[in-house]
């Protein structure tokens, strides 16, 4: 359990407090909840006004909250510009979270040159090749794989069971999801008359500094060129990045999204879930796709991009799907009619 004190909080999170008749700044926190869920001894927050009827109710501690909801607060408050990234910044500090590994542990297997910094963990039958060079603090999970030549950066975490193929690079502060797969090969073959030849994927997969990747996600190398995450990166579980893709600084992806071959991606750019994007595309800075898009060609200018359909009941659905089979001759009775209107 981690206690700290109000005000302590208040200064790591970059709040100011403001104290409840029954509180000081020594009272002390130890964890976080809803404002429904709360209780003495923990934090809650609230960005959106919205809920702003629960924290009238609410048994936390102390709640995070913007200056303009000061006044409907009945408890101590720490009073930031940001409550959502006040909460996040408080999360980080009362995190609880164990460490990938503690130590080496006796099963893991680590090839004599393995170059290792101070700190750092391996995990039980871990399995670390040649030629690897690990930075401090850095922690590997029970069960992964760190294949030939790779290299991780100060403080990069690995969970249970990751596989790192063979020359992938990671910078400091690095965060990888348990069943990750980094630097498979890409999907490369040639087509000879009905026979699929391989082609070697040669390139590498290189990432930046602070990239989180979530549980299940898969990176191919590249097949000459390498694939490349920035630093700031974040990607959700289930995503397929493929061979030769560039992703931009601070992007951020959801789950179950993909994006093929050879397309590069911009910075500051977000992907919802279930996107679909296309191979060998160039798609700008800030540039951000909703749900289940379906992204077809390159993108020059910033903004907001859709494709996917909401649900909606069956039948108004079948109704729909009836007028599009119809679109096409409906197009072309309007053009009939526009040209009989033009020839008067």
């Amino acid at each position: 359990m981690q206690l700290i004190s109000l005000q302590a909080l208040a200064d790591k999170i970059g709040a100011t407090l403001h104290l409840a008749a029954n509180d000081t700044e020594q009272s002390q926190v130890s964890g976080l909840g809803t404002l429904a869920s709360a209780g003495i001894g923990q934090i809650s927050f609230l960005s959106n006004s919205k809920y702003r009827t629960q924290l009238a109710d609410t048994k936390a501690q102390a709640v995070i909250l913007h200056p303009d909801e000061l006044s409907h607060c009945p408890c101590t408050a720490l009073v930031h510009t940001n409550p959502y990234v006040g909460f996040a910044l408080a999360a980080q500090v009362l995190d609880t979270t164990p460490r990938c590994a503690q130590g080496i542990a006796p099963s893991a297997v680590i090839a004599d040159d393995v170059v290792m910094g101070q700190g750092v963990s391996v995990g039980a039958n871990a399995v670390i090749e040649s030629g690897v060079t690990l930075g401090d603090d850095v922690q590997i999970g029970a069960g992964c794989f760190i294949g030939k030549g790779c290299q991780l950066g100060n403080r990069t975490k690995l969970w249970a069971n990751v596989t790192l193929y063979h020359n992938t690079i990671m910078g400091d502060d690095c965060l990888v999801q348990s069943a990750t797969v980094i630097g498979s090969d890409g999907f490369g073959y040639a087509n000879d008359k009905g026979r699929w030849i391989k082609i070697p994927q040669l390139g590498r997969v290189v990432i930046g500094n602070r990239v989180e990747i979530g549980a299940s996600t898969t990176i191919d190398r590249g097949a000459l060129d390498d694939t490349v995450i920035s630093d700031g990166v974040i990607l959700d579980n289930q995503i397929q990045i493929a061979h030769n893709v560039k992703i931009g600084e601070n992007s951020a992806m959801a789950a179950c999204s993909v994006i093929a071959g050879s397309t590069s991606l911009g910075s500051n750019c977000s992907i919802a879930g279930l996107v679909g994007i296309n191979g060998h595309l160039e798609i700008t800075d800030n540039v951000h796709f909703t749900g289940m898009s379906m992204v077809t060609k390159s993108i020059e200018e910033p903004g907001v991009y859709s494709s996917g359909m909401p649900a909606t009941s069956n039948r108004e659905w079948r109704k729909n799907a009836v007028h599009l089979r119809q679109l096409h001759t409906l197009v072309q009775r309007v053009k009939d009619l526009e040209k009989q209107q033009s020839d008067k």
